[in-house]
């Protein structure tokens, strides 16, 4: 059973913004250090603080000889269970960063040449140059080290999709990067027969790490030795027929080695090659899974938005079916805009409760429309009002909208309606106001997010160009 039929959310994995794990095992995706620190908001600017701070005191405090502390850091990294991801194919049992043991762990660490001349920087370096550790160790000890902040975001997803929350459960350690230890508490969190979860966004997980050992050795440490090797004319030089001249890479595996600690002593010596390697991964982040990739992990059915244009056309404009009409928009959104956009909240409270949002994302593109959009305007949060209205929107309803606007929270939202008669005035109305710098808004109607959802179908990456266009009339 999922999360989602347990709770009994009528949702599938396509219109939510967590992961929706099975609660009795695992499911096969991770934690990726690099998507982590791909993003662009302040949150994310706190996950990957988290990780550096962590594991920054982690290598300190093994350089420094102090293994007991060191020991006692890593001991908090162990075998975990609430959160889902991973390899177990039947009960879901966590894996641990080094099997369960934090003796084992610190142990490589404290032993690898990697930790003592300062190669090993991250976390995601120990996939790279420390022997034993692999995906499924390094993405559970991010879920762990992460605890604190996917703690508050099971929160607010379990308040946004209408989840019980147990209160006082034992939160588990949480990483306190100010007095570099661990603390605990009881939080309220959903609880179900096989215990706890904690709940991790999509956006984060991937199939594998971005860092990868076989790559990392095979194409960027080994080319650099065959070129020394060539232009030192060394015994492992190979003359062709052509006369052309050659060194294997099998050649150097045979004589250096192939695994991480070959790895190691010949990265010594090139410090530079993994630096590159560092900052090639940086350009090169893998995507979010897509609603595809999700639908074969978890053997689920694709977004069926035909469906949700049918009821949109379905519901009567007015009060009566105003949150119907709502949630509507906000599952067509939720599918048609990832992974641009993400973490929805109902009903967001500004100025201590005086202003409300009916949706607010957060923009987390790195391509598209809204990425473009947050190069060259304020935009860390695109703001969404849903009016179920029967007449003709106003500069009530305009200004409603960029009243909620700040150069904190970001100048950029969507006001969706019912329909709209006359196009240009209500273009001039929005006009209006970014040129009186209070933000700027695109309409869509229901005509409007009806070809939303046909381009999208057709070809996903075009989906973006009408918004585009509409922009473009917007600030002409």
């Amino acid at each position: 059973m999922r999360f989602s039929e347990h709770f009994n959310l009528g949702l599938t994995q396509p219109y939510l913004d967590f992961v929706d794990i099975k609660l009795d095992t695992d499911l096969p995706v991770f934690l990726d250090p690099s998507a982590i620190k791909a993003l662009n908001s302040p949150w994310g600017n706190e996950l990957a603080s988290l990780l550096q701070t962590f594991f920054e005191e982690v290598l300190t405090l093994i350089r420094a000889g102090n293994d007991l502390k060191a020991q006692y850091l890593l001991s908090s990294l162990n075998e975990r269970n609430e959160f889902h991801l991973g390899y177990s194919a039947n009960e879901s049992r966590g894996h641990g960063f080094g099997s369960g043991s934090a003796k084992s762990v610190w142990g490589a660490l404290s032993q690898s040449a990697a930790v003592r001349t300062g190669l090993l920087k991250d976390l995601e370096d120990t996939a790279l140059l420390i022997p034993g550790i692999g995906t499924d160790m390094i993405s559970d000890a991010i879920c762990n080290i992460l605890r604190g902040p996917l703690i508050r975001y099971t929160q607010d997803m379990c308040n946004f999709y209408g989840v019980a929350l147990t209160p006082d459960v034992d939160s588990g350690p949480i990483w306190n990067a100010e007095k570099g230890r661990w603390d605990t508490g009881l939080v309220p969190l959903p609880v179900t027969p096989f215990g706890k979860v904690i709940l991790v966004p999509k956006i984060l997980v991937r199939q594998r790490l971005g860092y990868k050992f076989e790559e990392y050795y095979r194409h960027f440490l080994l080319p650099q030795m065959q070129q020394e090797h060539l232009s030192a004319r060394s015994d492992l030089v190979e003359v062709l027929s052509s006369g052309r001249e050659r060194v294997t890479k099998k050649a150097l595996m045979a004589r250096f080695g192939k695994d991480k600690l070959a790895a190691v002593r010949e990265t010594q010596l090139r410090p530079r090659v993994l630096d590159e390697y560092r900052e090639y991964k940086t350009t090169k982040v893998s995507e979010p899974l897509s609603h595809e990739q999700f639908s074969e992990v978890e053997d689920n059915d694709l977004p069926d938005l035909s469906s949700l244009v049918t009821q949109l056309k379905g519901l009567e404009p007015g009060r009566d079916d105003a949150d119907k009409y709502e949630k509507v928009i906000e599952k067509i959104f939720s599918v048609v805009f990832y992974p641009s956009l993400c973490n929805p909240k109902k009903q967001t409270e500004l100025h201590q409760g005086r202003k409300r949002v009916d949706l607010t994302y957060t923009n987390e593109a790195k391509s598209g429309f809204f990425s473009w959009l947050s190069l060259h305007y304020c935009a860390p949060l695109i703001f969404v009002e849903c009016k179920n209205y029967g007449k003709e929107l106003g500069n009530p309803e305009i200004d409603q909208l960029s009243s909620r606007f700040s150069p904190s929270r970001g100048q950029v939202g969507i006001l969706v309606c019912r329909s709209i008669q006359d196009r240009q005035l209500l273009l001039q109305r929005c006009k209006d106001t970014s040129q009186d710098r209070r933000g700027y808004m695109m309409v869509l109607d229901d005509e409007d997010v009806e070809e939303l959802v046909r381009v999208y179908t057709e070809n996903p990456a075009a989906v973006f160009n009408g918004l585009r266009r509409q922009w473009d009339l917007l600030i002409s």
